[in-house]
């Protein structure tokens, strides 16, 4: 029984000098400092929460965060309430208009999503904020509202060590080509479709 465990202990340390050897390699080959690009997207819940996990990350070091919600805004979500009172030194701008579903209008749409974009143009061209989270951008640009050229252009001539997290549904080529890391989060369950209310403080 004692040589049993005792190879199993042999095997599993061999197991974790190689697992940390190569883990050890990939930080030692990863060279590259400057800010990066993150795509949060797919059908699966979470991609506004881990954006925001990333925002208290940034926070906890004391670094300048700006916070963009197209879409949102109608009914506050517990993010929002958090950072307007808790994170004054955060930039929080929201669209406002709420879900396009509700709105019905295109051409307030259109206007508004603009407006915020314009808003998202100055903080990408500020190289005092360390990060930046554009939530739910990926549905400007599907729902034709915003210029991808337009989008893209500020998104690539950022200040090199600022770095920016799209989140949405649906995103494009041209957005996955430009992110560093793509999430792509996809849904196995999901508790409304059996009937199950959204819960505050952990849906909304």
């Amino acid at each position: 029984m004692n040589n049993l465990k005792d190879n199993k202990n042999i095997i599993h340390k061999r197991k974790m000098e190689k697992l940390k050897e190569n883990i050890n390699a990939s930080i030692k080959a990863a060279n590259i400092k400057r800010g990066v690009s993150i795509l949060l997207t797919g059908n699966g819940k979470g991609k506004s929460s881990s954006a925001f996990g990333m925002v208290i990350r940034s926070l906890g070091y004391n670094y300048k965060v700006g916070v963009i919600q197209f879409i949102k805004g109608q009914q506050s979500s517990g993010e929002e309430i958090f950072v307007r009172k808790k994170c004054p030194s955060v930039t929080f701008y929201q669209m406002g208009t709420g879900f396009t579903w509700n709105t019905q209008d295109r051409s307030s749409d259109i206007a508004a999503a603009n407006k915020t974009w314009t808003v998202a143009k100055k903080m990408l061209q500020d190289d005092t904020y360390h990060l930046i989270i554009l939530d739910e951008l990926t549905y400007m640009l599907s729902f034709k509202y915003l210029d991808e050229n337009l989008v893209m252009e500020g998104l690539k001539n950022r200040p090199a060590n600022q770095s920016v997290v799209v989140t949405g549904r649906g995103a494009s080529s041209a957005l996955k080509d430009w992110a560093d890391t793509v999430s792509d989060i996809q849904e196995t369950k999901h508790a409304f479709n059996a009937g199950v209310m959204a819960r505050k403080g952990v849906d909304f």
